[in-house]
């Protein structure tokens, strides 16, 4: 029978075959299914019962796994502890849940010995951290692999809390996310807190001056001073959601429409108008707001998740997560 060819005369049974073979070394949902039945369930076992015992654990999980994907790809690096590791760097240097992460892993490994990849491990804990917290549950695609390199020098172009909106949206769009993503995965900050030290600077001094941003709400203002007072405790949280710390929900966009964003780069969402549509697209009016909140999150967390991984013969599945096999 006479083989059947494309354009370039190569065998399309033969480009099928490489097709389905490449498809086969990527992720996809239920990586585990035949390999590890009950990976997912594990995980979410294990994040469930450290976010039962302590709400700030859910935050945690969702800020790790998005500074991991924003450093050389979602695989994991950022659990590593080696000589100048990522995690020592700054921006990741108040990062927690990392013994959650290890806590699946053991468990993991009693049950299927060098299968679950920790990359993979991070990123269904950051579903279910949010599934834990009130938000939707969303597909998440397995097969990663796990990072051989962490250094703390490619932690430094971290989104960060003084970025402008010019600086935020090209850091997302060099990891191919756009500006919806931004302002979606940026409404992550409706659990979670951050520390006064941070914020200390747009309180008082504000760009140098001897003043406060004025983008605060100023009725807000005195509240944001009585809990991070000038000379303060520096390591004193404050809610990024106020009122709303420990549920996933759309208050956090409520609160910058009301120049009650807490991090400068928050509040700069509701100032430009590139950011501020979607803002109000998530606000809306109606009672299925919040339903389409989650639901694009899930969308959004899926493509940070597809950032820079690794699959087939690159890195390697950890047997411990913060080692180097």
């Amino acid at each position: 029978m006479e083989a059947l060819y494309s354009n370039n005369k190569t065998p399309i049974l033969f480009l099928i075959i490489l097709a389905m073979s490449a498809l086969g070394q990527g992720t996809r949902v239920g990586f585990y299914r035949t390999t590890c039945p009950r990976a997912e369930i594990i995980v979410q076992s294990v994040v469930q019962s450290f976010v039962n015992s302590n709400p700030t654990i859910a935050p945690g999980l969702l800020r790790m796994f998005f500074h991991d994907c924003f450093v050389r790809g979602c695989d994991a690096s950022i659990l590593l502890d080696v000589s100048y590791a990522e995690k020592t760097a700054p921006p990741n240097s108040r990062l927690r849940g990392f013994e959650v992460i290890d806590a699946a892993k053991s468990q993991l490994e009693t049950i299927c010995p060098g299968v679950v990849s920790c990359a993979d491990i991070l990123a269904l804990a950051a579903r279910d951290s949010v599934v834990q917290s009130g938000g939707f549950w969303w597909e998440v695609r397995t097969g990663r692999r796990d990072g051989l390199v962490s250094r703390d020098c490619d932690a430094t172009n971290l989104p960060g809390r003084k970025d402008s909106i010019e600086v935020q949206i090209r850091k997302f769009a060099e990891k191919g996310l756009n500006i919806q993503d931004l302002v979606t995965l940026t409404g992550g900050h409706t659990i979670g807190t951050a520390a006064c030290a941070l914020l200390c600077s747009r309180l008082y001094h504000f760009n140098n001056t001897t003043g406060p941003d004025p983008a605060i709400n100023q009725t807000f203002l005195p509240h944001l001073r009585s809990l991070c007072p000038e000379g303060g405790d520096g390591a004193k949280r404050v809610d990024l959601d106020t009122g709303s710390v420990h549920k996933f929900d759309i208050s956090y966009y409520e609160n910058l429409k009301n120049g009650r964003g807490i991090l400068e780069s928050d509040s700069q969402l509701w100032n430009d108008p590139r950011t501020q549509r979607f803002v109000e697209w998530f606000l809306g009016g109606s009672r299925q707001q919040q339903s389409k909140f989650s639901v694009e999150f899930g969308k959004s967390m899926v493509r940070l998740g597809d950032i820079g991984v690794k699959t087939g013969d690159k890195g390697e599945i950890r047997r411990v997560c913060n080692a180097i096999n």
